[in-house]
């Protein structure tokens, strides 16, 4: 199992536009699969960040879901409009593991 968080660091003063969009995204990437888990918000450290965390069964997984993501037409519109809002961004990849 393997977790994947998208951190987002919007452009200040747009996290509540963001959020509006990631509803509309979330809708569209659960369609095709992508396993949704939770949205967070920051309340320290950088402001208006924005993560989408998602669990997965494994990397394989991930990299098809992502695949299917980038050949659909509404998901590609719909990330057209969130990029604006997007100062900067990376994916981080975790492994679960028991304690």
């Amino acid at each position: 199992m393997i977790v994947v968080r998208d951190v987002f660091h919007l452009h200040f003063g747009k996290t509540r536009d963001a959020l509006a969009l990631m509803k509309e995204g979330r809708a569209i990437e659960q369609r095709m699969g992508y396993p949704l888990s939770r949205v967070l918000v920051d309340m320290t450290g950088t402001y208006c960040t924005l993560v989408n965390e998602s669990p997965f069964e494994s990397l394989a997984d991930l990299e098809a879901v992502l695949g299917k993501m980038g050949q659909n037409p509404d998901w590609r519109a719909w990330y057209a409009r969130f990029v604006p809002l997007v100062r900067e961004g990376r994916r981080e990849v975790y492994r679960v593991v028991e304690v």
